[in-house]
């Protein structure tokens, strides 16, 4: 079956009664939200009452593809993610990337809805047109690996494409996350418990259709020319060359690698975490594409000793060497791809594992641990307790490994004395690894990131200013590239609303961020018009910028009817009370006073009251979003609580 692009299809899957259900999406809303993450968001604002138990049965579970996914233009292979979060208790978005998004797309559906939960585990089989909850009974328990052979071998067919849970999601850690296509992990915020919780152990898919576009010769023309400006563009070699812990080298020299729990900002040996070193030292042994790119960021890796078994998997990303690796104090390479393979077999995000460890080892080298932390010797820098804690968390074994499976915040809360202060963590997310005290638009959108403190909602890397690329597009932004400073207050505001606008429209159509805000060649421009040529209409970059931020502004409606409000958006209190320690970035801080200026800035250039961080009714009604979200524009602090 071959299907326009714009005949959008949500597949309902009432995991509680076991009926699935197809319904079409209105044209007009795929104008308005563009698709994918956009869709999703309004879903879930619609389905989702103020005050639920994102580990309830009236959560949703949204797997959302781009509306360009499963054609030609180049890395738009992405799909997303969308709930309510366990780790925050607000919105959560995760995005992925492999094949699934084109083979459910070739299946002939755009969104799957999960309501509800089931009594048994089961799993969902998409084949074509054909859809059925089946018995998963005998994959429970199992790692992500064998659930996903286990599931090609029962239905016969290889180029099946899984989304699957480990035992991180089936325990409900709050940091557990989904694997797709194998080796491609949808993290942060513990989308996997969800999963878990309505006892959803996988999605499989299988499709043979296709996909038409309105105006084929033009819309492959303009493809084709954003993939040859995408291969041309100063970030996308390295990415092929060393993925993104090329980055290593580079930030230890700037001090802003973070290690030991953010207490120090360089790590001797860092170069043994790099891109670079897993080449030259034979670690990597393959690259490989998501769907639809050209440029293979994704490796495959093989230990070359028997010290910690024989490891072979994908990664590790930059973030997962700085957490599993800086972080706890690790600079040992076998011993961090064995810690990589670990959570991605059992199913948990790279990121808040490697923060809870190495906040857990803080607290032991300050006394606050005892027991368990003692016997292991969970120290900085010990390799074997690391990989056998991570074990202990995903089954939530013992006290402390279902202590840490709760995430920093509500461990620190357990632990108490000062141990708040040094988790890495702001509304109940652990942070990324960017140094948020030295580099201000980064402040800034982590800071007001609807899902906590991470790099994956907005990107603002070209404020460093590091290529001509980069400088252009902040000379766009901001009129004049000398903004290309991470170190000045003035007009980070207005470079991140632009990245979230650009962010939110990249992930609705399907691209991979990597090519709009960390390379550039996919920029809205070009985006605006491959969309115009898929739907055969006129759409201009303003109408795609709008769109993002209709988007954005319906994700904070979500948080503010959850409560959320000003004083929520927050960093870290190491990152606005401790300045940087050392290195060429020494004394900066991102404190009270600076985020406070940041904030106002921000509210006023979105529409937002400066007071509570609510969107006001008029940007409401300018972003046509009052029918959807009119509720929240009468939310008053201390008169209407979250749950109304």
């Amino acid at each position: 079956m071959i299907r326009n692009i714009s005949e959008q299809r949500i597949l309902n899957v009432d995991l509680t009664s076991g009926q699935t259900w197809v319904e079409d999406l209105p044209r007009e809303e795929l104008f308005r939200f563009l698709g994918g993450r956009g869709i999703a968001a309004k879903i879930l604002y619609q389905r989702v009452n103020a005050g639920i138990d994102p580990l309830g049965p009236e959560n949703v579970l949204i797997f959302s593809t781009g509306t360009l996914t499963g054609t030609s233009a180049p890395s738009s292979g992405r799909s997303s993610v969308t709930c309510k979060g366990p780790a925050t208790g607000l919105y959560l978005k995760v995005s992925v990337g492999g094949h699934l998004g084109a083979e459910l797309k070739y299946a002939g559906y755009d969104h799957i809805v999960f309501s509800g939960a089931s009594e048994r585990p089961v799993y969902l089989w998409i084949d074509d047109g054909q859809v059925e909850i089946r018995n998963a009974h005998h994959l429970w328990g199992k790692g992500t690996r064998e659930t996903d052979r286990l599931i090609k071998e029962g239905v016969g067919d290889e180029e099946v494409q899984t989304a699957v849970i480990g035992p991180g999601g089936e325990n409900k850690v709050l940091f557990a996350c989904i694997m797709v296509s194998l080796y491609n992990s949808a993290s942060r915020g513990g989308v996997g418990a969800v999963m878990g919780s309505k006892n959803l152990k996988a999605v499989a898919v299988r499709g043979h259709g296709g996909l038409r576009v309105a105006e084929g010769e033009a819309y492959f023309d303009l493809a084709t020319r954003m993939r040859q400006e995408l291969a041309e563009d100063a970030g996308t070699e390295s990415l092929y060359n060393w993925g993104t812990s090329g980055s290593i080298p580079g930030l230890n020299e700037m001090g802003m690698l973070a290690a030991y729990n953010f207490n120090q900002v360089t790590i001797e040996g860092a170069e043994r975490l790099s891109g670079q070193h897993l080449v030259d030292e034979g670690y990597l042994t393959g690259r490989e594409s998501c769907f639809s790119c050209s440029t293979a960021c994704h490796r495959y890796v093989r230990s070359k000793s028997e010290r910690y078994g024989d490891v072979n998997d994908s990664g590790p990303e930059l973030e997962t060497v700085m957490a599993l690796g800086a972080e706890c104090g690790i600079v040992e390479t076998e011993a961090v791809l064995k810690a990589n393979q670990l959570c991605n077999d059992y199913g948990l995000d790279t990121i808040s594992m490697g923060h809870v460890l190495s906040w857990a080892m803080e607290c032991y080298e300050k006394g606050l641990l005892k027991g368990e932390a003692e016997e292991l010797d969970l120290r900085f820098g010990n390799a074997d307790a690391q990989l056998e804690m991570i074990r202990r968390i995903a089954f939530r074994e013992g006290k402390l490994g279902d202590l840490l499976a709760n995430g920093t915040k509500r461990a620190a809360e357990e632990v108490g004395h000062d141990s708040w202060k040094w988790t890495i963590q702001a509304k109940g997310l652990e942070q990324s690894a960017v140094d948020t005290r030295a580099a201000k638009s980064y402040a800034l959108a982590f800071a007001v990131n609807p899902r906590g403190p991470d790099h994956l909602m907005t990107e603002t890397y070209a404020e460093f200013g590091f290529t001509e690329e980069s400088r252009a597009l902040i000379r766009k932004i901001t009129g004049d590239e000398r903004y290309a400073n991470p170190t000045l207050l003035d007009k980070r505001a207005e470079i991140v609303r632009w990245h979230e606008d650009c962010y939110a429209a990249s992930e609705a159509l399907g691209f991979c961020v990597f090519t709009s805000t960390a390379a550039f060649a996919v920029n809205p421009e070009n985006m605006a018009q491959l969309f115009g040529h898929a739907l055969g209409l006129e759409f201009s970059e303003e109408e795609l910028m709008l769109g993002g931020r209709r988007i954005v502004t319906v994700e904070r409606c979500f948080n503010a009817r959850e409560g959320a409000r000003r004083k929520d958006d927050h960093l870290p209190w190491r990152m606005m009370n401790e300045p940087v320690p050392e290195g060429p970035n020494q004394g900066m801080v991102t404190d009270r006073e600076m985020l406070d200026r940041l904030l106002d800035q921000y509210y006023e250039l979105h529409g937002w009251d400066p007071e509570t961080g609510i969107p006001k009714q008029k940007t409401l009604e300018a972003l046509s979003l009052l029918e959807l979200c009119g509720d929240v524009a009468q939310l008053r602090v201390g008169i209407v609580g979250s749950a109304n």
